[in-house]
């Protein structure tokens, strides 16, 4: 008789609230237990979202009642744990990035295919209705062939407003590692796979004060750019301008596609956002909005897909191996920035298939056909 995808949750810090409480709402999913470093932590996690099981990292993927691990633990250990939940025969969704190395991401994407698993990767904002609704409007041909694209971030920095910001001004993290997989997940999926970079950073600042809570006032460095510009070439031959910065007063985000006939662009805030189009090359032209059309998400749909996918006997559309072309392109940015030219990006991705507006993630589909 078919059930619920079983799943474990390892991470037991603040992100770990958001996924529970979409994870225990969604039918096609159960969840069986949470594990962190400090087991106690665990405990209060599950006991706050109604799970019956906790403990170690060990002792959770050890269990005969998991099919799936969420590995919500801090970047340097996503590798680990991803190997650490293979090797029990689990399947895997982990949170951006899916390692900080080029051997690492692809040494778990290897062991899972040698075990018959299945690795699916944050971010999976690029799954919601908003992003899902551009990538169908891209697909049917409503601003003709895309040509360029261009993306913006750019605010004053996490220091501002985050208690404890070192960890996001260190290697690994900056705004390229930290917003950057956002912006590169949504540019691959819609645009196709990116075959080279050229990029330059900068720190402006090699110090930070942390602004709030009770470490305000502490001075700390910065170890990675944290104003980073990007030429990107894609396979298709569209070419793409990006910024990611922590540099600017100016609070800005920006996700516009140019084609032959028109604009388009995609929200890039949150999961359900309208898109905007421009259609015609008439200077008055008026922009229209588009509503996003699907049945609203959050985080964790990631790990619903990944479920059904491995369910129907597809590849997730969050794939392991678009996250490895996404860190593939990040670490390619960052060569080009020291070597001071162009990267070529020499891993690619297969094309991902928009999901269709009738997808319901509160739907229970593991009684019967899945919705592709």
């Amino acid at each position: 008789m078919s059930a619920p995808t079983r799943v474990a949750v390892v991470g037991a810090g603040d992100i770990s609230g958001q996924y529970l409480t979409a994870l225990t709402a969604y039918p096609d999913l159960a969840v069986t237990a949470v594990a962190d470093l400090v087991p106690e932590r665990a405990r209060a996690q599950a006991e706050a979202h109604g799970v019956a099981g906790w403990g170690s990292t060990a002792d959770v993927l050890a269990r005969d009642d998991v099919d799936l691990v969420v590995n919500l633990t801090v970047p340097a250990a996503h590798a680990e744990v991803a190997l650490a939940a293979i090797a029990a025969g689990k399947h895997v969704w982990g949170e951006k990035p899916l390692a900080l190395d080029r051997a690492s991401a692809r040494a778990v994407l290897d062991a899972a295919d040698a075990a018959g698993v299945v690795v699916g990767n944050a971010p999976d904002t690029v799954l919601g209705p908003g992003i899902q609704t551009s990538h169908r409007l891209l697909a049917e041909g409503a601003i003709g062939a895309p040509r360029t694209v261009l993306t913006l971030m750019q605010g004053p920095g996490p220091d501002v407003w985050h208690p404890r910001p070192q960890f996001l001004f260190a290697k690994g993290a900056g705004p390229l590692f930290d917003i950057g997989p956002y912006y590169l997940t949504a540019l691959v999926q819609l645009l196709g796979p990116v075959t080279s970079v050229s990029a330059r950073g900068q720190i402006p600042r090699a110090e930070r004060t942390i602004g709030s809570g009770p470490d305000a006032g502490t001075v700390f460095p910065v170890e990675v750019p944290t104003h980073v510009s990007v030429v990107t070439e894609f396979a298709s031959g569209v070419v793409g301008t990006s910024v990611y910065s922590f540099d600017s007063a100016l609070r800005r985000q920006l996700f516009e596609v140019s084609g032959a006939d028109g604009v388009l662009e995609v929200p890039v805030s949150g999961f359900d956002g309208p898109s905007r189009l421009l259609t015609g090359t008439a200077p008055d032209s008026p922009w229209r909005t588009v509503p996003a059309a699907g049945v609203p998400s959050g985080r964790g749909v990631g790990v619903l897909e990944l479920a059904r996918a491995v369910r129907a006997g597809r590849p997730p559309r969050a794939s392991g191996e678009l996250a490895y072309h996404v860190l593939d392109i990040m670490l390619s940015v960052e060569e080009s920035i020291d070597l001071g030219g162009p990267v070529r990006v020499e891993s690619t991705t297969a094309p991902v298939l928009p999901i269709p507006p009738h997808w319901d993630p509160t739907a229970r589909t593991y009684d019967g056909t899945e919705q592709t």
